[in-house]
């Protein structure tokens, strides 16, 4: 598949035996497989550089957490998701992943709001 033709090199510094197989400073390749709630960051995350395949790209639109974590497993893909449930089942299967939650999404919503207009406070 073209999608999993290239990817970005990231520089992990990471403790001894993270990473297993990869020395302390060394580059691992990731691609990122985006999940179905976050298909429209594909093009930011391309622009920051990432290769990037969707849910949709890779024909697994409606698919059980299960398929989609084990497609990520099978082409080492780092899965974004917002799903507990599929970021869990990734833990547990050893596939790397971040789960990127609504909390999250309001926490950095707040944050750009109090710096952008730091006079204007919540009720």
């Amino acid at each position: 598949m073209h999608y999993l033709s290239r990817a970005r090199t990231v520089i992990y510094q990471c403790a001894p035996g993270s990473f297993e197989g990869h020395s302390r400073l060394e580059a691992v390749l990731l691609k990122i497989l985006l999940d179905e709630m976050y298909t429209g960051l594909k093009e930011n995350f391309e622009i920051m550089g990432w290769e990037v395949v969707t849910v949709h790209e890779a024909e697994l639109q409606g698919a059980k957490d299960r398929e989609i974590v084990e497609y990520a497993a099978k082409h080492d893909l780092l899965l974004v998701t917002r799903d507990q449930k599929t970021a869990e089942l990734a833990e547990y299967k050893g596939v790397k992943y971040v789960r990127i939650s609504n909390m999250m999404i309001a926490k950095i919503g707040d944050a750009e709001i109090r710096e952008r207009y730091p006079d204007i406070k919540p009720k």
